[in-house]
């Protein structure tokens, strides 16, 4: 079964992720990160999925506020009257993920679905806002992505989730495992987010891309914010990166002549 085509990943590539906005050049996950990227010209926006005790979903990273706001506590704690009141470097609200997908349509956005309880009202503001074709799902919990998919109703781009990463991986490092290549093609996922590394081991080489691309997967690489290290990374043939650096990535991916923005303003 070869691997769906998803329209989310119909950009020509290298795909250029602003990482929570561009976290380098601005508040994280706040709707100036946000705007700034699109101004630059992205047209893929990372974020995070997490829903309050409410069940009111936010564009937000952390657990908790405590880290980039000048409040505290566990989101999933807290009601959303209480989170609103809260600001990302004490200046940005905090926005909805909904308010996201319908500010910038013409924008792609990759969702890292933090908890289970933000699965549901996420599955809303997609279908309120009729995003299908503009996500892409991952997570750091194959089984939360699975209830995601789920929940969608409707099939999706999505990444594969820490347990397909490690069978790329395997696959692509040792000899003999044909069988477990044929059935990550099987699975149908469209494409691989992984680090340079992990725990000391190296994800992302050559023979990963060259794996990855031989059963139609696309491989994207987070979070990279040195120039040199992109420049290695595009040697390598990788089809995206997720950076905090935005001008440092455009520049880079400029000088090579595969800069592919959208609407591009400064």
């Amino acid at each position: 079964m070869p691997i769906r085509r998803f329209a989310f990943l119909d950009h020509p590539a290298p795909l250029a992720f602003a990482h929570r906005g561009g976290a380098l050049e601005g508040a994280e996950n706040s709707m100036a990160a946000f705007e700034r990227a699109v101004e630059l010209g992205y047209v893929y926006l990372e974020t995070d999925a997490h829903a309050t005790a409410d069940g009111v979903l936010l564009a937000f990273h952390d657990h908790t506020l405590d880290r980039v706001t000048d409040r505290r506590g566990r989101i999933s704690e807290l009601p959303y009257r209480e989170v609103r009141h809260a600001r990302i470097g004490g200046v940005h609200e905090i926005p909805l993920l909904e308010d996201l997908l319908g500010t910038w349509p013409e924008a792609r956005f990759n969702i890292d679905v933090k908890e289970a309880a933000a699965i549901a009202p996420l599955a809303e503001a997609v279908r309120r806002t009729n995003a299908y074709d503009r996500i892409c799902l991952t997570s750091f919990s194959d089984e939360r992505l699975v209830l995601a998919r789920a929940a969608l109703g409707r099939e999706v781009c999505s990444a594969l989730g820490p347990r397909g990463v490690a069978a790329l991986r395997a696959a692509a490092t040792t000899s003999g495992y044909g069988r477990l290549l044929a059935s990550l093609s099987r699975a149908g996922v469209p494409c691989a987010q992984v680090p340079i590394g992990f725990r000391g081991l190296r994800v992302t080489t050559r023979a990963l891309v060259r794996t990855a691309h031989a059963i139609g997967m696309q491989v994207h690489v987070w979070t990279i914010n040195d120039s040199a290290r992109m420049e290695r990374l595009l040697d390598l043939g990788v089809d995206g990166i997720m950076t905090d650096d935005l001008t440092g990535l455009r520049d880079v991916l400029r000088r090579r002549g595969v800069w592919h923005p959208g609407r591009q303003v400064a």
